[in-house]
């Protein structure tokens, strides 16, 4: 419901008039008078040919204007801010023609009134400093059917520029990740302009969101279930090789590249919570030095109870036991985005959608774009 309307007149007038000839300024609003469901989001225009532009006011129903600009050549104004949701707006232009006479133009309208908004989260947070396996993770809390419209009104900016495509888990989760891990030091700058954007199924988007973060250090954990070491690795030097014990035959820890999400000095750890009972070998214990590597409930955390088989057997629930002095400062190491790789441990492969397992999903596939 956007249409055009097209005034020619020679004079100051709100109705049409024979045409007068070719001096005269022809003027041309979008949206057309009466429009009704316009989009927040698709600016405000008007345009003259056979003149120039004198004036333009667009307002609200409070009489507040909208901001805009004439272009240089005084041919075209259009809006630089967006409209409300469910308002009416009016349109009078003023131009001037060749011929030195003037015309005036004017237009109604309303914007479309959403059956629902959506709004969505970034992770990383603004100003952030993330490891080199993070994952630009967007969560809306509303389905999105128009997942073309959704990833259209996100822009990645990064320095230096990095390949990257986006891939939907979910009707609500949509990742961006560069085919490589990011290098130290790129510059990240993320712009969901979801407000006005039309997401599919009468749902729009809330407001916009913005996220700056830079890529920190190079970590990278080597957890090995056959030598029951984890080496660590800042920047591609080897820096501390610790004792571990990884899961037990019966609670295998899972292989695969694992990215730091979170990390909390106590922790309560409860198997019911990914459905293991207490009467099936299951435990809620308060662990120190937690950090977190996957939502199925895997961590790198303090282990006091089992550093007699750190460094000799598995025999974890699935976690990475260590010492409570070597989680401690892991903890102080890591960050959100830090990489920990685990092999031999007996146990499955980590799936991608655990956690931000999304390294574990080989490049050609996730570039599909999973759930679209």
């Amino acid at each position: 419901m956007w249409g055009v309307l097209t005034v020619l007149i020679a004079a100051c007038t709100g109705g049409g008039g024979p045409d007068p000839g070719p001096g005269s300024v022809r003027l041309v609003i979008l949206p057309a008078d009466q429009a009704a469901g316009v989009e927040p989001d698709k600016p405000v225009t008007v345009s003259a040919t056979g003149g120039r532009l004198t004036e333009v006011v667009v307002t609200n129903p409070e009489g507040k204007r909208v901001a805009g600009e004439i272009s240089p050549d005084g041919r075209r104004w259009t809006s630089t801010e967006p409209l409300g949701y469910g308002r009416g707006y009016t349109v009078r232009a003023t131009g001037t023609g060749i011929d030195g006479r003037t015309a005036t133009a004017t237009s109604s309208f309303t914007t479309v009134k959403p059956d629902k908004q959506a709004s969505v989260w970034i992770n990383p947070g603004d100003n952030e400093v993330i490891g080199i396996g993070h994952p630009l993770a967007f969560t809306f809390d509303t389905p999105v059917t128009d997942k073309a419209a959704a990833e259209r009104a996100i822009r990645i900016e990064t320095v230096p520029t990095v390949e990257g495509a986006f891939h939907w888990f979910n009707d609500k989760e949509l990742r961006w990740r560069p085919r490589e891990f990011w290098k130290p030091g790129t510059k990240i700058t993320i712009s969901a302009d979801v407000y006005g954007r039309n997401l599919g199924g009468g749902v729009f988007g809330q407001s916009d969101v913005r996220a700056t973060a830079t890529v920190g250090d190079a970590v990278v954990a080597h957890a090995d279930g056959a030598t029951h070491q984890m080496t660590v690795e800042v920047n591609g030097r080897e820096v501390r090789t610790i004792p571990i014990s990884l899961g037990r035959p019966a609670f295998p820890s899972n292989n695969g590249i694992h990215v730091v999400s979170d990390k909390g000095e106590n922790v309560v750890m409860d198997s019911m919570t990914f459905g293991l009972a207490y009467s099936a070998g299951g435990y809620r214990t308060t662990v120190q030095w937690a950090t977190r590597i996957s939502n199925g409930g895997e961590y790198v955390h303090a282990a006091p109870w089992s550093v007699g088989e750190q460094g000799y057997s598995n025999v974890s629930h699935g976690c990475i036991n260590m010492s409570t002095e070597a989680a401690r400062w892991f903890f102080g190491l890591a960050k959100p985005g830090d990489v920990v790789i685990i092999t031999n441990s007996g146990g499955p492969e980590l799936q991608p959608w655990d956690g931000w397992g999304d390294w574990q999903m080989p490049w050609e596939q996730w570039i599909r774009g999973g759930d679209r």
